[in-house]
């Protein structure tokens, strides 16, 4: 399938790696940005032209780098002073946008806000309640601006709580740094990373610009129940339960517990036809158990 594209990402880190694997097996030119000479040369070793986009400083000579792009992955994460990605480059994207055939967005689930463990949808009015994801939506609407001004096919995934090889309960469990905190009614949705790219992939095949999708599992769960069932995987004893009110937990961390919702599904299984290879988070942990 040689010829079929360039896909071209703005950070190129735990999830689009991924993605950008399988798409250069689907022979796609891959392109993408790093922060450091260091990170170019891993980039490189996987295949993937390396740029180093660090620090809001504009890539060299941006339109060669962005030349023959067909689709676009965003992923890198705003900051304080906004989206570092559209502040550098939004003259070289608007310009590029007629040659672009899918672009997308990776946001968060955390710009819903605090739902009391109620249910959203991509229809639920965003209300983050937190800098981080206060800093997304603000993202979320600087793209979607862009987009109708230039035409630019976006879709926007607003991703939950990332597993995946290296990235697991499992590991937690093993290494003595998972814990089981407790607070009462909270609900976390989560996602494995090669769902991700599945739910990517499925949108390239059906694009539907403008489309905002909810990218997670089908059962949303306390974060005591994953540990819980990490620990019964390796055979080994839970780790007790702390208050919440009693754990010792960094000003991010402790952030995550602010907000508890259940996330739905329903559009990208409805409309893309995605069956995730793992649908719930027993089925992940059971598949990274040989290497976590």
């Amino acid at each position: 399938m040689a010829g079929a594209g360039k896909l071209f990402c703005f950070g190129c880190g735990y999830s689009a790696k991924i993605f950008a694997r399988r798409l250069a097996a689907r022979g796609f030119a891959v392109a993408g940005t790093c922060r450091t000479e260091e990170g170019a040369g891993r980039l490189r070793a996987a295949g993937i032209e390396p740029f180093v986009f660090a620090d809001g400083k504009p890539l060299e000579a941006p339109e060669t780098a962005l030349q023959g792009t067909t689709h676009l992955l965003v992923s890198t994460p705003p900051t304080e002073a906004g989206d570092p990605v559209l502040a550098a480059h939004r003259g070289a994207l608007a310009a590029l946008a007629p040659e672009i055939r899918w672009a997308a967005y990776l946001s968060t689930t955390g710009v819903y806000g605090d739902r009391k463990g109620e249910w959203v949808t991509e229809e639920t009015p965003l209300d983050p309640n937190v800098t981080r994801s206060d800093r997304r939506a603000s993202a979320e609407r600087e793209w979607q601006a862009l987009a109708r001004e230039s035409g630019l096919p976006l879709h926007i995934f607003r991703l939950a709580g990332i597993y995946g090889p290296g990235r697991n309960q499992l590991q937690g469990v093993l290494d003595g740094t998972a814990k089981r905190i407790v607070k009462e009614g909270q609900i976390f949705s989560r996602i494995h990373v090669e769902d991700i790219a599945n739910v990517l992939e499925a949108s390239m095949a059906k694009p539907r610009p403008g489309a905002i999708y909810n990218v997670c599992d089908d059962e949303p769960a306390p974060a005591t129940d994953v540990v819980a069932y990490a620990a019964e995987l390796l055979g080994r004893t839970p780790p007790p339960e702390i208050p919440f009110e009693e754990a010792a937990l960094s000003p991010m961390a402790r952030s995550f517990y602010m907000a508890s919702r259940r996330v739905s599904n329903a559009l990208v299984h409805d409309e893309l036809g995605v069956a995730l290879a793992y649908p719930t988070y027993r089925e992940g942990l059971k598949a990274l158990l040989k290497t976590p």
